[in-house]
């Protein structure tokens, strides 16, 4: 009898010690699972806060370059794209002369009007600290004025794009109303001649006229405001 009692409180102590043991692994889980569930809403509110930080700049940038040259985009034939904030001059004739990189008397006017306006907004306080480059982008179409091969076609108008590109910045900095601004404007203009490595081409379609134009773009700092929230916490 004495031996069963023994074996029985033996058993029962092995009992109450797996018992203990089970609530400390389910504590363990429980805080494993609060820790996960943390960690995921503080990563859901990173990718919130980036996406606010990104969206509020460049919608805002938008709306001002909107309300700016609504009146003028027509007359111009340009557009600006929301997604890209690039301004783009979109009628060939008005730029350059076939095959050449001299900007036409229209474009000129254009741009004499087009340019200080633009850096007005850039360089205002809501914006100024935020612009990383402005970028004049020069694009040709596919096909060059006599046959050549595809290859050599991209090279001759890799050439004409780069020195367009190039005659437009020129230009644009000779602008007397921007002496106030012209050592900021100096360290972010850029030019770049793409030739026909963007086409434009809906529905597979190169469309030749549109694809030749002149794009003014900006690149904000968002990137960088990302990647400081996304290492803030490492």
């Amino acid at each position: 009898m004495a031996q069963l009692f023994k074996e029985n409180g033996e058993s029962e102590s092995q009992w109450v010690s797996i018992s203990d043991l089970m609530s400390v692994l389910m504590m363990i889980f429980l805080f494993i699972a609060i820790s996960y569930m943390l960690n995921v809403i503080k990563e859901k509110d990173k990718i919130k806060e980036i996406a606010v930080t990104y969206n509020k700049l460049q919608t805002e940038l938008y709306d001002d370059l909107m309300t700016e040259f609504k009146s003028d985009l027509n007359n111009w034939n340009a557009e600006i794209d929301k997604q890209t904030l690039s301004v783009k001059f979109e009628a060939p004739e008005v730029l350059f002369a076939s095959g050449s990189s001299t900007l036409q008397p229209k474009f000129k006017e254009i741009l004499e009007d087009f340019f200080p306006r633009y850096v007005n907004i850039l360089t205002s306080e809501k914006y100024k600290a935020d612009i990383e480059e402005i970028r004049i982008e020069g694009h040709t179409s596919s096909e060059w004025s006599f046959e050549v091969p595809a290859e050599q076609a991209y090279f001759y108008n890799m050439e004409l794009s780069q020195d367009r590109t190039r005659k437009v910045l020129e230009f644009v900095l000779k602008n007397e109303k921007l002496d106030g601004n012209k050592d900021w404007i100096r360290d972010r203009l850029t030019a770049n001649g793409l030739a026909s490595s963007k086409l434009v081409a809906p529905n597979g379609i190169e469309d030749k006229e549109k694809s030749r134009r002149v794009e003014f773009r900006v690149r904000t700092n968002a990137e960088k405001r990302i990647v400081k929230i996304l290492s803030a916490d490492e």
